[in-house]
């Protein structure tokens, strides 16, 4: 089974839209970036919650599913608690995941996400569920046009 494309061009409009560049990914830990200004903002002009939230999500389903690939299965997330610990307008932001426990049908991973000086700006948990990668269970995306 080939491992899935989890390159930024190869994300949906959605995700690319949030700035996530993922570094590297592993069954054991995550690491990316978070581009961040006003194509996020709220309308207070600070960087929008569901950016946060989204990053948790997409990098611990990255790592989540990594982990369990060589058992044919990926890991969909089914809980995401993310908090948001300081506004932020714009930056470059450091993103860090890891799981916290891996068992044979669930995971829960944590995710940091901080500004360059070490300063956490949200954090955020995951609870995954291992599911069979079976390709007729999955949705196809439609072709981009552009």
């Amino acid at each position: 089974m080939s491992s899935p494309d989890l390159s930024l061009p190869a994300a949906s409009p959605f995700l690319r839209a949030g700035a996530l560049t993922l570094a590297e990914v592993t069954g054991t830990g995550v690491t990316g970036t978070l581009a961040t200004g006003p194509d996020q903002h709220t309308p207070w002009g600070v960087v929008h919650g569901g950016v946060y939230t989204t990053a948790v999500e997409s990098a611990c389903s990255a790592g989540a599913s990594a982990a369990v690939a060589g058992n044919g299965q990926y890991a969909v997330g089914v809980s995401n608690q993310t908090d948001f610990l300081r506004p932020l307008r714009e930056g470059e932001l450091e993103l860090a995941a890891w799981p916290i426990h891996q068992g044979r049908t669930q995971q829960l991973w944590q995710c940091e996400i901080k500004r360059p000086d070490g300063k956490l700006i949200a954090r955020g948990q995951l609870r995954l569920q291992n599911v069979e990668n079976d390709a007729s269970d999955q949705p196809s995306r439609p072709a981009e046009h552009g």
